[in-house]
């Protein structure tokens, strides 16, 4: 039964209390401010069957937003202005989640890419109990997105890196369209140190390490070709975030079995079936694991080039396929299941990777110095020749090195299934 939202005035004066809280982060949009905020309330003032407030959260814009977002609160009911005086989208969402008395806590960009009929699917499950955060997601097959080639691949590389490296099973890190609980934020957000782009990610990480059940929602998503996030430097740091996190969450800095205690859903015991044993079977899958790795570098590499330069490019597609590729040698070839030990084996797999980078490296030099008018195709064809010898050398280190003494049980599934799972 369709059920008709109720007034703007019957909704203030049935639900005392403030349901959802949509924050809106914005710096220097004095553009897309406006009108963005003017469509969020009209949709949840005409759609949404609960009672909300807009704040719109300004972190340290120098332009005209300012003005704009104090006029737009004191025209609309139930849009609120927050002035924070130090940049960062971090730290924006985390001051003004921290002031709501409201019931769910969400955000969404001020372009408004996600489409806002995903809202009430987003927040349902939180304000029945249901779920205790959930997210939008833009990599599921029922997701519809417009945008470029290389976003769409660094997204999903992104993601990948965020599954090798922290054991993440969330699908979308970096879609800005999520939500959480109140007194799940309470519980959070004061172990949560980013205060820019890297928020997101780790909040979701932790929740998921204290076992709180994350919702995913297929929104329909359309890029921006206007914004102005810096990807180079919004990469370099999410990956020191990666780093620092997996630092802190190996050496057991942060309560999470605590918080499990409190908030956690226990997860229900499954069996999990092994991989074959001995140098064949390992080799075989290793082999699988490899070519896959390389097609992606080369395609992340062909992606870059052109922004980064050769050497740029090299580096950063050897990091995020090198972090992947061990992820998955360590659970599909090696049967290395759970996370102890998995900061190690990537810290490890770092040091295999400078190998690979030497041997990359050393192979673009010397291209540029005997043939420094050599075609790109030339170009990646020497890449693949050098990636594939440190790929061989990498299957040593980790048999004789890494994961030496690892033996998996004997498998009744195949690498297909595996992979899937």
């Amino acid at each position: 039964m369709n059920v008709a939202p109720a007034p703007a005035a019957s909704r203030t004066r049935s639900q005392p209390v403030t349901v959802l809280d949509v924050v809106v982060p914005v710096f220097n949009e004095e553009i897309d401010v406006e009108a963005s905020v003017r469509r969020l309330y009209a949709y949840l003032n005409g759609q949404f069957p609960y009672s909300f407030r807009i704040t719109i959260a300004d972190n340290a814009s120098t332009d005209a937003t300012p003005v704009i977002a104090r006029r737009l609160a004191a025209e609309l009911p139930d849009v609120a202005y927050l002035r924070i005086p130090q940049k960062g989208r971090g730290r924006a969402l985390a001051t003004a989640w921290g002031a709501s008395a409201a019931q769910v806590l969400a955000y969404c960009d001020v372009d408004l890419s996600t489409d806002l009929a995903a809202l009430l699917p987003l927040v349902a499950p939180l304000i029945s109990g249901h779920s205790d955060l959930a997210i939008g997601t833009r990599l599921t097959p029922a997701s519809r997105v417009v945008r470029g080639p290389k976003r769409e691949f660094i997204s999903r590389a992104y993601n990948l890196l965020l599954r090798g490296t922290l054991a993440a099973r969330f699908t979308d890190a970096q879609c800005g369209f999520k939500a959480i609980r109140a007194d799940v934020a309470r519980r959070l957000l004061p172990l949560v140190e980013d205060t820019g782009w890297f928020f997101d990610t780790e909040l979701l990480v932790l929740a998921e390490r204290c076992g709180l059940r994350i919702h995913e929602v297929p929104v329909d998503w359309i890029d921006d070709p206007h914004s102005s996030v810096d990807i180079v430097g919004t990469a370099v740091a999410d990956l020191r975030g990666i780093v620092r996190l997996g630092h802190a969450l190996g050496a057991g800095r942060l309560p999470l079995h605590e918080l499990r205690r409190q908030l956690g859903r226990d997860p229900l015991p499954v069996p999990v079936a092994g991989v074959p044993a001995g140098l064949t079977a390992q080799f075989a899958r290793f082999a699988v694991i490899g070519i896959v790795s390389t097609l992606a570098y080369l395609l992340l590499y062909g992606l870059l080039r052109a922004d980064l330069g050769a050497f740029g490019a090299n580096l950063v597609a050897l990091v995020v396929t090198a972090v992947a590729n061990t992820a998955a040698n360590r659970r599909l070839t090696f049967g290395v299941r759970g996370r102890a030990g998995a900061t190690t084996h990537q810290l490890q797999g770092l040091l295999v990777f400078g190998l690979g980078l030497a041997l990359t490296s050393g192979a673009l030099a010397a291209l540029g110095a005997w043939a420094p008018a050599a075609s790109q195709p030339v170009e990646m064809l020497v890449l693949m020749l050098a990636n594939a010898l440190a790929t061989a050398l990498r299957f040593v280190a980790f048999r004789s090195w890494i994961f030496r003494g690892h033996r998996a049980a004997p498998s009744s599934s195949p690498l297909s299934q595996e992979i899937s799972a």
